[in-house]
Formats: structure tokens, sequence, C-alpha cells
């Protein structure tokens, strides 16, 4: 049985670029960010580790994972994986998809629109999750269950309320009474495949993050302050860690709106971590 880490200790990545680059990261439990020029390979190395996690073998035999060139330390040691979300910034090519282009209600439809879409169903397995664990520890007879029952209807009614917050100023905000995640801008319905690219890219965070459910998970997360409002980028850390205290994020940016709200001991230069 797999073993799952808490987080990432360290990466080593023997070959980038054919061997050209040799990697060594140290990660801190909270933040990492890393930066350098464009081209320096910060898109790289986020995709040759997130290419190891997706495709190590679930083995207890092992201390540290090797896999594809990348060795990857865990915290526990002896733990062999390790739960991950990825979110990248993306392109506006449109693309086909039969079933968001109907719950969307528009003919094309992008790769955000797909990922939108994707969350939009984990969001609902994990209201029923959140509601199944509130009934057992409510009947349960534990002398804490109303505390813990409590904590959990408040993270989701935390994340309803930030992004009513941050929609706020253009008349959006999401509709309580639906199970399917809605909006109402001004008194009329209206479907989170019309918000703007940068609303469904915060949206697109906030809710993966959310529906970690303050387990253990790496976040990455490749230059997301994509279509992001500057004010949105400088408070987008601190949301994250808030929803998901858990959470180690390692991202890669070129915007130092990312760190100014005190993330600025986390950033990693590549050429820091190059030898």
């Amino acid at each position: 049985m797999q073993k799952l880490a808490d987080y990432i200790k360290q990466i080593e990545i023997k070959s980038l670029w054919s061997g050209h680059k040799h990697i060594i990261w140290t990660l801190q439990r909270g933040v990492n960010v890393l930066s350098g020029k464009n081209g320096a390979g910060k898109s790289t190395i986020l995709n040759k580790l997130v290419s190891a996690l997706r495709d190590m073998p679930a083995s207890g035999e092992i201390k540290a994972a090797t896999h594809l060139g990348v060795r990857i330390d865990f915290s526990p040691s002896d733990a062999t994986g390790i739960r991950y979300d990825i979110i990248r910034s993306f392109d506006r090519q449109p693309v086909r998809d039969e079933r968001i282009t109907a719950a969307a209600g528009v003919p094309l439809i992008t790769e955000l629109d797909c990922q939108l879409y994707l969350v939009q169903r984990r969001y609902l397995d994990y209201q029923v999750n959140v509601g199944n664990r509130m009934i057992a520890l409510l009947t349960g007879g534990a002398p804490d269950a109303r505390e813990r029952a409590t904590e959990a209807a408040n993270l989701k009614t935390r994340f309803q309320d930030i992004v009513d917050e941050l929609f706020s100023e253009t008349g959006k905000r999401i509709d309580r009474q639906s199970n399917e995640l809605s909006f109402i801008q001004y008194d009329e319905p209206l479907s989170p495949y019309k918000l703007s690219s940068g609303e469904k890219q915060v949206l697109l965070i906030l809710l993966t993050v959310l529906t970690e459910d303050r387990q253990p998970y790496v976040l990455f997360m490749d230059e997301p302050e994509a279509s992001l409002h500057f004010e949105w980028q400088k408070r987008l850390i601190g949301i994250v860690h808030e929803l998901n205290p858990n959470a180690q994020i390692i991202l890669t940016t070129h915007s130092p709106a990312l760190i100014m709200d005190g993330w600025e001991d986390s950033v990693t230069e590549v050429s820091d971590i190059t030898v």
C-alpha cells in the first residue's frame, strides 16, 4: 500500500535539457517560488517534477522516489507518493468538448473552461463528502464532533465569501442556494463559463484548493498570475494558504506582485539551484 507524504523535502533532476543542467532544490514546507529569466527552465523543472510524480510506481520498497531522471525526497522519508494538484496558465485557443459546450451554452470553449468544468465535478463530490462527514461526526458521539463539523462547513462558507469579495466590483456573487456552482450578477443568473478569463483563472485555483479539504497536498502553479488583476496577484498565495494551510505551494512566476504580501523569502532563482 502506498504511503502518502506530507510534503516534498528536496528534488534532484539529473538530466535537464539532455544533461546540460543538474538541478538540486531544497524545498520549504510552505511556499516555494521559482523565478528566473525567460528560457531559464522554470516551467521545464515544474513539468519534469509533475511528470515524475504522475508516472511514479506505487512501491513501498524505496525511501526516496527516483523516476524519469528525477529524485524526490519526501517527508516522512519512507513515503512513496504524495497528493498533488497542478494549475497552469492557459491559452485561449478554442477546443471542442460536448459535455462542456452543453453546460456552458456556447459553441466554443477554451482549455480553461475544460479545467473549470472538471473541478466543478470535483466540487460536487467535495460537498457530498463533507455532508457525509458532518452526519457521521454528529451521530458518532465524539466530544468534539460539533466543533469539527462546524469547521468543515465554515471552510466552504469562507471560500464563498472570498470569491464574492474578489468579484464584488463587477456585481457578481455566488448563488448560495444552488448546489451547482453558479453566479448572480445584478440579480441575473450567470454561468461560470461566462466569467472573464481572470475570474475563471482565480476561481479554478480556489476551487482546486477548497476541494483538497485541508489535507496535505502539493499545489503546483505555473505562472498563475496570467490574466489576474494586480491586487489579486498580491493576495493569491495568502488566500491559498488560508483555504489549505497544509498545502505545500510550488510555483513559477514572472510577477513581483505574487510575493509582495510577505513571501519574498520564499523565492529561489533557477541559477541558485543549478549545479
